[in-house]
């Protein structure tokens, strides 16, 4: 009897026709096989229902960190919740999918790398990935709309009721590191955020002012000091492995059709467990 693979995926953006084709096609190898779904599965509420339970009922355990898209609020979808009670309302769906949620308790993958514990988090970011010589918030934001760099986050992307999205991400880290620090000592974590949990992997970015709507300086040193054997995250649209402090870091986007095809086709699944070779 086959003991599964772990594995995961980011960055769906089921909006495109080739990319709703892609996650569509999403199949395990076998009965046992864990899904991580680290985020940007769409912005509209109803394409996240529809892809996330077309995983559900294909994969043993479906597991989602939500994404920046997921909490955008735009005029053309159905639900116009915004910011904490839209996350909530995805908190909610994922359930009645029987998808788990950084809300949820954390399961235990007990196959091959295992036992650990997988702990998806939603921590946001900060605008603390500042430019170099910006001191500020404000200092680092117009930096960026000189470069003609500005997230779409500053549009749709409500914070409420929290005054700004770093209040929500302050919120957010202080409840994260409540829930970590109540695991199971005893047991390795695999850490999936949407965003990356360190400042490094940005540094590859096309346009570097773009690392301002990408994570936390806050989280540099969770995976020491929350025991991760392996983060997940997405975001950045790069799919690779680094390693850090010896832990190693998987970034498992899908990313845009004009990204992926130039790459020879989409990434696919990235097992976690057991270890891939060389991502290709």
């Amino acid at each position: 009897m086959t003991e599964g693979t772990l594995y995961a995926v980011s960055d769906l953006h089921v909006g495109y026709p080739e990319n709703r084709k892609v996650a569509e096609e999403l199949r395990p190898g076998s009965p046992e096989d864990w899904l991580i779904v680290a985020g940007d599965v769409s912005e509209s509420f109803e394409d996240v229902r529809r892809t996330l339970g077309l995983l559900r009922e294909r994969f043993a355990e479906v597991i989602w960190a939500p994404g920046n898209h997921e909490l955008w609020t735009t005029p053309d979808d159905p639900v116009q919740l915004r910011g904490e009670a839209r996350y909530r309302a995805l908190v909610e769906l994922c359930r009645s999918l029987g998808v788990l949620t950084p809300e949820d308790p954390y399961a235990v993958w007990r196959g091959h790398g295992g036992p650990v514990t997988i702990a998806p988090l939603f921590v946001l970011y900060d605008y603390t990935f500042r430019p170099r010589g910006t001191t500020t918030k404000e200092q680092a934001l117009a930096v960026a709309r000189a470069a003609g760099v500005v997230g779409t986050d500053e549009i749709v992307l409500h914070p409420d009721p929290y005054p700004g999205l770093d209040a929500w991400c302050a919120a957010r880290l202080a409840e994260t590191e409540r829930l970590l620090a109540a695991r199971d000592p005893e047991l390795p974590t695999v850490l999936v955020n949407h965003f990356p949990l360190r400042r490094e992997p940005t540094q590859v970015l096309r346009y570097p002012e773009f690392a301002l709507w990408c994570g936390t300086e806050h989280t540099h040193d969770w995976h020491l000091r929350f025991g991760a054997s392996v983060v997940v995250y997405g975001h950045l649209h790069i799919p690779r492995t680094t390693f850090h402090d010896g832990v190693r870091f998987e970034e498992v986007s899908l990313g845009y059709p004009r990204e992926w095809k130039p790459r020879g086709g989409p990434s696919g699944l990235r097992p976690v467990f057991p270890q891939p070779g060389p991502a290709r």
